[in-house]
């Protein structure tokens, strides 16, 4: 087993993901959730019902209204790193055959919440979506919370196998490049890292 604690510093803002609306939070959480314990954790974690807002989204918050993100968004990240680095040749994540089945079952983080730190104010990015459908292309607004750049936030990252390890920074590496969250393909969410003690 091994142990890295990093600390990344965005490069670019940090989108929200969470809606504002408990309700339809609830009900696709309930699809996906094992317990109902998660469900509820979660959903209180959307935010004080005075600032929902049903079609922006939103950092979930601790009991302290700290925004944080869940271990499982650096999962997921680390899957979508590995994705893009299987296809890099020489890369270590192009030798990993099942690369999602190792990251569920190999990589843990240690903490559920991960605060977000040093930044002054929660802005709003507002952004036009396209979609091509049946009746032609349709543009719809995007509004999220947007933590600015610079905002920092460190967490521990276990892993059964240490050769594993050196995986995870490769794919932390690929945070430069595509980060995490929401409209990352633009640059949102970009990090860099660094190990800390």
């Amino acid at each position: 087993m091994k142990t890295l604690k990093v600390k990344i510093t965005f490069k670019q803002g940090l989108l929200g993901t969470m809606t504002g609306d408990k309700e339809v939070y609830r009900n696709f959480i309930g699809s996906k959730a094992p317990d109902a314990s998660t469900i509820e954790e979660e959903i209180a974690c959307v935010g004080k019902e005075e600032v929902i807002d049903k079609g922006k989204t939103f950092f979930p918050r601790n009991k302290d209204d700290k925004p944080f993100i869940y271990d499982y968004q650096f999962k997921g990240f680390f899957k979508s790193a590995c994705s893009a680095m299987s296809k890099v040749s020489g890369s270590l994540s192009s030798k990993l055959k099942a690369f999602k089945k190792e990251i569920d079952l190999r990589v843990f983080i240690k903490d559920r919440e991960n605060i977000i730190e040093n930044y002054e104010t929660i802005t709003e990015c507002q952004r036009p979506l396209r979609a091509m459908t049946m009746q032609g292309e349709r543009v719809s607004l995007a509004i999220s919370e947007e933590i600015p750049a610079g905002a920092t936030c460190t967490f521990t990252i276990v892993t059964l196998c240490d050769e594993t390890m050196e995986l995870v920074k490769e794919w932390l590496n690929y945070g430069a490049f595509n980060g995490m969250l929401q409209w990352r393909n633009s640059g949102k969410g970009s990090f860099t890292w660094e190990e800390v003690k």
